[in-house]
């Protein structure tokens, strides 16, 4: 099975997706060179006229060119890598609205004004009957789910649920927290957390990756609950967890190493030979022709050096901001 990618072109009015069979982990590196580099690297794939959904779709952009907008989604391998990626964004795309689309396929389908049901049929948020909370002992959980106490008080700890899995097990979870026992300390940052108030009847959640369905709100079971939606930004439950669950934020270096190295070799720039070799006069009565194409070793599609260099500044800014550089 590939990690399928879907990606959307909006210009001049008008929109065409495009199709990718192994690119969904390749979506934040192809869009880190800018959006010219992105929009070439789109349109190289197969354009399609279909949409793909939430289970089918690991990784997707949409490219708005008329309103200098860029929606995306795709799995990070850690809260670092998605931060750095998000950091990078925001250098080469001066002038967009950068925006990570937590909704998934709902966001990109939103934008265009077509809603954000239409790749989901009815009922597709499945809730479930919690039996227990998915507690764990493992230092390095999927989410940090916290509850304030009735003594005003906070507990917190790790589980191995993603974000939305909290939501779906509706608010019965909150009396099965209570029992919980503890989970040791956190050693590294996790995918999300959320946090429940049940006296201010209100629902915080964050995550760095998609939470498909959280502007649907109020989800099954939640009615009578407000939602505070705090993106990526983890802040809010940072300054509510006790001191034995803070969250222990890793530096980005490792993350922008590693953003740089994929960033490949930039290929030569032959624009001075094509120069000489264009001024070469020819035999009598001919006219010297060079064809570029012979002298690019990387496809049409392919970042040009000065996009690529412009995104190796950039990451090299911010590894020198971190101290890392």
């Amino acid at each position: 099975m590939g990690a399928r990618a879907q990606y959307v072109v909006v210009e001049n009015g008008a929109w065409q997706r495009y199709y990718s069979h192994w690119a969904a982990s390749r979506v934040a590196d192809d869009l880190l060179p800018g959006p010219d580099a992105a929009t070439r690297c789109f349109r190289a794939n197969r354009e399609i006229d279909e949409w793909l959904d939430d289970v089918w779709c690991e990784g997707a952009a949409l490219v708005d060119h008329d309103r200098r907008i860029l929606l995306w989604f795709a799995f990070a391998d850690d809260w670092a890598d998605h931060i750095a990626a998000r950091a990078v964004l925001a250098r080469t795309w001066p002038g967009w609205d950068v925006r990570f689309a937590h909704d998934g396929m709902g966001d990109l389908t939103h934008h265009l004004g077509l809603g954000r049901d239409l790749t989901r049929v009815p009922g597709w948020f499945e809730t479930f009957e919690p039996s227990g909370f998915a507690g764990t002992e493992d230092t390095e959980p999927w989410s940090v789910v916290s509850l304030r106490l009735p003594d005003g008080s906070v507990r917190a700890w790790g589980s191995y649920w993603e974000p939305v899995e909290h939501l779906a097990a509706g608010p019965r979870l909150v009396d099965l927290l209570v029992a919980s026992p503890a989970t040791p300390a956190l050693i590294d940052m996790p995918y999300g957390g959320v946090h429940f108030d049940p006296q201010a009847r209100t629902v915080s959640l964050w995550a760095v990756q998609t939470v498909a369905g959280i502007h649907n709100w109020p989800l099954p079971g939640w009615e009578d609950w407000a939602l505070d939606f705090r993106g990526d930004d983890h802040t809010r439950q940072a300054g509510l967890l006790p001191a034995d669950s803070c969250f222990l934020r890793p530096p980005l270096t490792a993350a922008l190493r590693r953003f740089s190295d994929r960033l490949g070799t930039p290929p030569p720039d032959h624009s001075e030979l094509l120069a000489r070799a264009g001024a070469v006069p020819g035999p009598e009565g001919t006219t010297p022709r060079v064809s570029p194409a012979a002298l690019v070793p990387h496809e049409p599609g392919d970042p040009t050096p000065a996009e690529l260099a412009a995104a190796r500044t950039a990451i090299d800014a911010l590894l020198a901001e971190a101290g890392g550089g």
